[in-house]
Order: structure tokens, then C-alpha cells, then sequence
């Protein structure tokens, strides 16, 4: 698995670094090099290796990024990566590197979290849209290193007719009509078992069922039968998430794994 979005690099550094770092730029002298190690300081999936390497080859190209740990691996806590080299450009870069190693590990350990909970049935985890504007296709790397799946990236990839398009459209047939035709597979989101039934009536290829509890999604899932795929959305939680994957849905989808997840404890230390 490889980070494809590194673009950004130089407008985080931009943002930190600025024209310079005053502070190393004045203690510590230009000739000067260093060895540090990047910690992480408890227990979690690794991820984000590859884009604070990135970082630091942008800073300075004779930065030597060492990786001990592969992207997506569970770690107790402890050295994730080693680097030598300039001790300015190490320095400068070590909140931003640490940052995004913290927030895209923080994604990952909670997808594993969520992925560990339905182990043993049919349910996937799914991520959302509910995404840090500018960082959506990071987050979204993190959640497949942390085993979840990725749902559509934006609007342009997918069909997905939810309540407010059913309020403009009128009906939720009329709103499947109106979708079909142009070959995209055509999901609704639905909030009851009338719903569904009109839905799948109307041919929807997928049903999202929006805040049910588990009684109705079993009832759901007997009433599809197999003629579209159901992904079960809202208010999710660890608590919560194995009675929902226990009904028989095909897809659970998780807004929390993107937007409130907590960020890996993570350090760099000068050796």
C-alpha cells in the first residue's frame, strides 16, 4: 500500500516553517548533524511513514529516512523510524512530520478497532465523506491501512440519493428513475422498512439504512433478500457495531473513523 497524495507537503511547510525556523536557525549552526528516532508511544497501526519521509526530503534531500516499521502494522510503542542528517531540516520538520504521522495513525488504530469488532461476519467498515477538507484522500489511506474499506471519494464517483434529495425530488421512486440510465449504480438512503420496500420496488442497486436499530435492519435484510446490497449508517459505535453486523448487512459505514478519531501519541528524539 502506497501514499499517492503528498502535494500538499510543501503548503504544510509553508505554514510551519514559513522563511525559516528562527529558532534552529540561531542555535544550532549550519554544519551541524543529528540522528533522531521517531517514538510512538503506545499501542497502534502505523501509518503515515511514507508521507513524513516525503516531508523531510522536501525540506532537505540529504535527510536519511530509515522506516522500522511497514505501513499498517500494529506496534506496543516504540522507534518507528530513524533520521540522520542536517540537524536544521530534522528539526524544522518535526511537528509537521509528527502531526500527520499522529493523525493518519490515529484513523488507522480506530478502523482497526471497528474492523476487529465485526471479525467473523459478512459486514465490512466503511469510511465516509465526514473528511478534513484538503486531507480526504490521506484519511482515507488511512483507514484501508487501518483495514477498513473506502467508500466513494466525492460526488463525482457514486450515486448516493439521501434525505435532502428526496425532499427536493418528491419520492424516493422518483428519485431512483431519475438516477438511472446513465450505467452508475444507483444507492438510497432510507429511514424505515416502507422505505426500503419502495426502493427496492423502484430497482435501487444499494439501500442505506439510516439510524435503524437492529430489529428492523434484520427485518430489512430478510425483506431484500439479496436484491440490493444494505449498508447501515448512524450513530455507529464500538458498542454498538457487532449487533449491527450480526442483522446481516453487507457494509457498516463509520463518519467517527475521519472525523473524531483521537491522534496517535507520537515523539521524535534527538539520540
Amino acid at each position: 500500500m502506497a501514499v499517492t497524495d503528498i502535494s500538499q507537503v510543501p503548503a504544510w511547510l509553508a505554514e510551519d516553517v514559513g522563511d525559516g525556523d528562527l529558532t534552529s536557525e540561531r542555535v544550532i549552526p549550519a554544519d551541524a548533524e543529528c540522528r533522531a528516532a521517531i517514538l510512538v508511544k503506545e499501542r497502534g497501526v502505523v501509518c503515515g511513514l511514507g508521507v513524513v519521509e516525503e516531508l523531510f526530503r522536501e525540506l532537505d534531500e540529504n535527510v536519511r529516512f530509515e522506516a522500522l516499521a511497514a505501513e499498517g502494522n500494529v506496534v506496543e510503542g516504540g522507534r518507528v523510524a530513524l533520521l540522520d542528517g542536517p540537524a536544521r531540516p530534522i528539526l524544522a520538520g518535526e511537528r509537521t512530520g509528527l502531526n500527520i504521522l499522529g493523525r493518519l495513525s490515529g484513523i488507522a488504530t480506530l478502523t482497526r478497532a471497528f474492523v476487529d469488532a465485526v471479525d467473523g461476519t459478512n459486514a465490512e467498515v466503511l469510511d465516509t465523506r465526514k473528511t478534513t477538507p484538503g486531507l480526504r484522500e490521506l484519511e482515507k489511506y488511512a483507514v484501508a491501512c487501518g483495514g477498513g474499506r473506502n467508500h466513494r471519494f466525492g460526488l463525482y464517483d457514486g450515486i448516493l440519493i439521501k434525505d435532502n434529495h428526496l425532499a427536493v425530488a418528491g419520492s424516493i421512486t422518483t428519485a431512483i428513475e431519475r438516477a438511472q440510465g446513465a450505467g452508475d449504480p444507483v444507492q438510497v438512503e432510507v429511514e424505515d422498512l416502507d422505505g426500503l420496500r419502495e426502493a427496492l420496488d423502484a430497482g435501487a442497486d444499494a439501500i442505506l439504512l439510516d439510524n435503524m436499530p437492529p430489529d428492523l435492519m434484520r427485518e430489512a435484510v430478510a425483506i431484500t433478500a439479496g436484491r440490493a446490497t444494505l449498508e447501515a449508517s448512524g450513530g455507529v459505535t464500538l458498542n454498538t457495531i457487532r449487533a449491527i453486523a450480526e442483522t446481516g448487512v453487507d457494509f457498516i459505514s463509520i463518519g467517527a473513523l475521519t472525523h473524531s478519531a483521537r491522534s496517535l501519541d507520537v515523539s521524535l528524539e534527538v539520540l
